[in-house]
């Protein structure tokens, strides 16, 4: 009687209710769990990540890092706000507190300038195998002054902070000998998108028993999208050069600086005088017989312009379409001109322009407002833009005289006019 006197009074009829359903709810979930609890442990092992897909996707990652930071580094190669940019404020902290990092990776000392080091401190030996997490990820630029940069090679020359790897070029300025190579060279290591090696690697025509693993080591290190570049002149005209460029790489752009052949003659004997002051005059090294006039084409200066016939040897391994040939006159009445062409050339944007250009009266050659690492002017050494002797008139028409039809025959086959004869 008091169970139906309960149940008939509506308020607890509607609470029993109410129970009813949850405790269906609550065993409805306990079954679900139970089910599933079952399938879960019947199933199969997860198949794991072949490490070819993992390798891609880690490939995939640091092609975007890569990318990321050479972004970054062009914005402050072209002219951004200058500075220190960090990935954190916790990174900047970190960084902020050392001097000197050892990179186990690449040897590579990362320093502050101005900050005098003790090597031989307890401390700094203790730091130098310490590398911040994000210290890979440090971009350099001009807003303050320099904090970390890296010391590479042989010469200590100090660079911004970057990631890359070194690779063998694919791009040569192969000549030729006092043409204005390394004026080229120079002002094209303004281009953010160019990494050259300083000196001559000479690897083509005396170190090739070296092999091209000891000639990548020589080449610094590029980001992907950076053209790899080398200088050296002796190449156009070495005979094996051509063929053992072309086992390295068929598509190696060449690029070739030309220069009126009677006066690099005169540059380059101006330049062994400086060597060797007793060598014989300018005149008895250019004729086999003077009386004659019978010109000596042993002689290095007068062979290395006649232009033509080592050519010709070239264009048995590569075609025309692949060598650039510079004007040396032009380069110094028209640097910005004669770059532009270079960098079409190279399939790269057009930033070096005049802005970068100023002409010294002194050395009678264009300089660098602003030299590739630094903020001042930077103009070549003093082995560059030597006084030449004097040479007898009649020595130099017989030399335009001998050059005539090999300067021509050089116009035709590169399609171009260089006014040597003019």
């Amino acid at each position: 009687m008091a169970f139906s006197r309960v149940y008939s009074d509506p308020l607890s009829r509607g609470i029993f209710k109410k129970f009813v359903v949850m405790l269906c709810s609550l065993l409805t979930s306990l079954y679900l769990l139970h089910c599933l609890t079952d399938r879960c442990s019947s199933m199969p092992t997860p198949v794991k990540a072949s490490s070819q897909v993992v390798g891609f996707f880690a490939s995939e990652l640091h092609d975007l890092r890569s990318l990321r930071r050479k972004r970054l580094l062009q914005k402050w190669t072209t002219g951004s706000k200058p500075g220190l940019s960090y990935e954190s404020a916790d990174d900047a902290k970190r960084t902020s507190e050392y001097s000197r990092f050892d990179d186990a990776d690449t040897g590579q000392v990362l320093y502050e300038p101005g900050h005098q080091v003790d090597s031989d401190s307890e401390k700094n030996r203790e730091l130098s195998h310490y590398m911040p997490p994000s210290l890979g990820d440090i971009v350099y630029s001009k807003r303050l002054a320099p904090r970390f940069m890296v010391k590479t090679g042989s010469t200590g020359k100090v660079s911004p902070l970057g990631d890359g790897t070194k690779k063998l070029p694919q791009a040569m300025i192969i000549g030729v000998k006092k043409g204005g190579t390394r004026a080229l060279l120079e002002f094209l290591r303004v281009h953010p998108d160019i990494r050259a090696v300083g000196a001559e690697p000479h690897f083509f025509d005396r170190n090739y028993e070296n092999g091209l693993e000891w000639y990548r080591e020589l080449m610094p290190k590029t980001l992907e999208g950076q053209i790899t570049m080398e200088k050296t002149p002796s190449y156009f005209v070495t005979r094996e050069a051509p063929a053992r460029i072309s086992a390295m790489s068929r598509n190696t752009k060449l690029i070739v600086v030309v220069r009126d052949p009677v006066t690099r003659a005169i540059s380059d004997y101006t330049q062994t005088l400086s060597k060797k002051p007793d060598i014989p005059t300018f005149e008895s090294l250019t004729f086999k017989n003077r009386t004659t006039g019978l010109i000596d084409t042993s002689w290095s200066a007068i062979q290395i312009g006649i232009y033509a016939k080592h050519l010709d040897n070239w264009l048995q391994y590569f075609p025309m379409g692949q060598i650039l040939f510079v004007s040396g006159e032009r380069l110094i009445s028209d640097p910005a001109g004669e770059l532009g062409r270079v960098q079409d050339f190279l399939g790269l944007k057009r930033i070096i322009t005049d802005k970068h250009f100023y002409f010294n009266q002194t050395k009678g050659f264009p300089c660098l407002k602003k030299a590739e690492g630094s903020s001042k002017p930077h103009c070549l050494g003093k082995t560059k833009g030597r006084t030449h002797p004097n040479i007898h008139p009649e020595v130099v028409q017989r030399l335009r005289d001998f050059y005539r039809p090999f300067n021509m025959k050089f116009y035709q086959m590169t399609g171009q006019i260089f006014g040597w004869d003019d």
